[in-house]
């Protein structure tokens, strides 16, 4: 089992390593050079929303202080709008512009490509729906390893 265990989390890491890559080589093929991949990831995670920088940090398990830098770099970059609110001055609100608005329709037609294409592979949404329900039980496991001190 413990073999197992490390082989599975050693392939968790390569693969998020791995799709970074791919994000990265489509922004590449657009020629998109203001932006990274992790940054074109938090774009897509908050999509159409607005969100507050706490609820993204929940949302997409980053880091605070990554997420905070990154959401300075987007709105440095014209992907993010960011507004403080109107109830709590210290709160602030962001919310994607019509530039990363653009940019996600276009890592949608990335995502959509690859769906396609893995199809192709013989991998079944079904055999997608499985891994998915292994790794939320994972991430439930390790969540409860954090939260219970011994």
């Amino acid at each position: 089992m413990k073999e197992q265990y490390l082989l599975t989390s050693r392939l968790i890491e390569r693969l998020h390593r791995r799709f970074l890559d791919v994000i990265k080589a489509e922004l590449d093929r657009l020629g998109v050079e203001d932006i990274n991949n992790v940054q074109t990831l938090i774009l897509f995670n908050i999509g159409e929303e607005t969100l507050t920088v706490g609820e993204l940090t929940l949302r997409g398990y980053y880091l605070g202080s990554n997420v905070s830098y990154n959401v300075k770099k987007l709105v440095e970059n014209d992907y993010l709008i960011q507004e403080r609110s109107a109830h709590d001055r210290r709160m602030t609100r962001v919310r994607l512009s019509e530039k990363g608005l653009a940019l996600i329709r276009q890592i949608d037609k990335l995502y959509e490509r690859n769906a396609q294409e893995l199809a192709e592979t013989g991998i079944r949404p079904e055999d997608l729906e499985q891994i998915n329900k292994v790794l939320m039980r994972l991430e439930r496991f390790w969540s409860l390893q954090v939260s219970f001190v011994r």
